[in-house]
């Protein structure tokens, strides 16, 4: 049951579901409006991914030491994934976006084209997932967010 005291590990999964869930409060704070479907949600601020693998490598680092090779190998893991958010993954969102609207105006043109009065359910097309990726500054929060909650949650073990 070792795993039980990997603070790493525990420190990783804190900082995930500490950053996805301060995405509800962000988004009240941004629109007037509670969104719950936003603590599991991909994308959006603050990045639960950087908050995670930042708070696996600090973790590491307070655990092991900045010259330990493991955490050299958490940092790399870290700053890969952090480059990935805003890359490719975000590209990846703004394909869906276009395809989105690509897919609206072909409905719109077929449906007019036909007169059809409404779709029926079963013709419904679920959207492709547009929030998929994050901006830079959302990587950073949780980059960010990732190293203090570890930081904070080490210290607050430390003294119970």
């Amino acid at each position: 049951m070792d795993i039980l005291f990997n603070f790493p590990l525990w420190a990783a999964l804190f900082g995930v579901f500490f950053a996805q869930f301060l995405k509800v409060p962000i988004y009240f704070i941004a629109t007037k409006q509670i969104n719950w479907s936003l603590f599991n949600a991909t994308g959006g601020m603050p990045s639960s991914h950087s908050a995670a693998t930042t708070s696996l490598a600090t973790g590491v680092a307070l655990e092991s030491g900045l010259d330990s090779p493991v955490f050299a190998v958490a940092a790399m893991f870290s700053i890969i994934v952090m480059f990935d958010s805003t890359g490719v993954r975000r590209q990846t969102g703004e394909q869906a976006i276009v395809l989105n609207q690509l897919v609206m105006n072909f409905n719109r043109f077929v449906s007019e084209a036909k007169n059809w009065q409404q779709k029926q359910e079963r013709e419904k097309i679920e959207e492709l997932k547009e929030l998929l990726g994050h901006k830079p500054i959302e990587v950073l929060v949780g980059g960010l967010l990732g190293i203090i909650a570890t930081i904070i949650l080490y210290y607050a073990l430390q003294l119970g």
